[in-house]
């Protein structure tokens, strides 16, 4: 059975560090294009980050470029997302899942920039 389950997300101030992960079940990400993603009330998901399966370059959102970092562990079957100098505009539930041919939804992690 596919799962996401996405965790680490809390309360930071503005210039904080986050390490969000997601652990993954139902599927080898070593075989897939991974992603975060990010979605606040009344907007559409934003994509944030992307990891390849090959040694292609991550690729980020302009807004979080050069502040967030993706990655991945294949042993565990978990994908991460490095939050640096967050601010106040990161704050969203953040969600991981497959670049393309999305697989249902995990419940997300709460992240709240605030001072």
């Amino acid at each position: 059975q596919v799962q996401l389950v996405e965790s680490g997300g809390g309360l930071v101030q503005p210039g904080g560090s986050l390490r969000l992960s997601c652990a993954v079940s139902g599927f080898l990400i070593s075989s897939h294009v991974m992603s975060w993603y990010r979605q606040t009330p009344g907007k559409e998901r934003e994509l944030v980050a992307t990891i390849t399966n090959d040694d292609a370059p991550t690729t980020y959102t302009d807004s979080v470029k050069g502040r967030f970092t993706i990655s991945r562990d294949n042993a565990k079957n978990t994908v991460y997302l490095q939050m640096n100098s967050t601010k106040p505009g990161d704050t969203a539930v953040y969600y991981c899942n497959k670049r393309h041919a999305w697989v249902s939804w995990g419940q997300g992690t709460q992240v709240t920039v605030s001072s």
